[in-house]
């Protein structure tokens, strides 16, 4: 892809692996629209990002797809045109499943999986008519089960499925699918503050260059599923 004057929709943008996505992208040349629930804090980050030229800060709820719906079409108002869309909203809360709430649940599944198919509902006709590229942001959790992760699991799993059975259904109109599945990454995920402790975790902009290199791999060639974990574990 001939990143010149592409336009990429990040959701999650403000914080972790959503804006070190958004970094890379726009210091590679695109414009990038990211979003949150709430438009303060989006706008905040925005204004890290770069000039209002090449950023857009949008409200949005991916639990709702109306939400999803007017995010595109104030994208589109904006450039005119929507190339990459990453799925990135996320949520997780760990617990036996006999001691998982419902609204816990719900939450996962509300934003994690429901999230994914209300923000490409709302993209897809904008990226048929670019050829563009959709992502998800999935995890290892999407194939590795492990105990007190009976909702995340779940919904990661779902993730996993969801993109490449939607890669298959896209293809045929130039779409690429992919989902980028990472391990630790040194990010605010589940209330963690990242700091020097993570430093041996993957970072939010090495999410970023694996975007990038995406982007630019030959239009033949589809890595439709990717795991990234750290080089090495932590040394404790």
């Amino acid at each position: 892809m001939d990143l010149k004057n592409k336009v990429a929709y990040i959701t999650g943008g403000s914080k972790g692996i959503g804006y070190g996505v958004a970094e890379r992208l726009i210091a590679a040349g695109l414009k990038v629209a990211i979003s949150g629930r709430t438009l303060e804090t989006v706008q905040k980050a925005a204004q890290g990002l770069g000039s209002e030229e090449n950023v857009l800060a949008l409200q949005s709820d991916v639990t709702k797809h109306g939400n999803e719906e007017a995010a595109i079409r104030s994208i589109l108002n904006r450039w005119g045109h929507l190339d990459v869309v990453l799925a990135n909203a996320g949520v997780g809360h760990f617990a036996p499943v006999d001691e998982m709430s419902e609204e816990q649940w719900h939450q996962m599944i509300n934003t994690n999986l429901n999230g994914v198919f209300h923000t490409l509902k709302a993209s897809v006709e904008a990226l048929k008519a670019t050829k563009g590229y959709y992502m998800t942001l999935a995890s290892l959790a999407g194939t590795n089960f492990f105990a007190s992760g009976a909702g995340y699991n779940a919904t990661k799993f779902g993730v996993v499925g969801f993109t490449q059975a939607a890669m298959l259904d896209l293809r045929k109109y130039d779409i690429k699918v992919s989902t980028i599945m990472p391990g630790s990454v040194a990010t605010h995920f589940n209330g963690n503050e990242p700091d020097q402790k993570d430093a041996w975790k993957i970072q939010p902009e090495d999410i970023g260059e694996l975007v990038l290199d995406l982007l630019k791999m030959h239009p033949r060639t589809l890595p439709s599923k990717v795991e990234v974990r750290p080089s090495r574990p932590d040394k404790k």
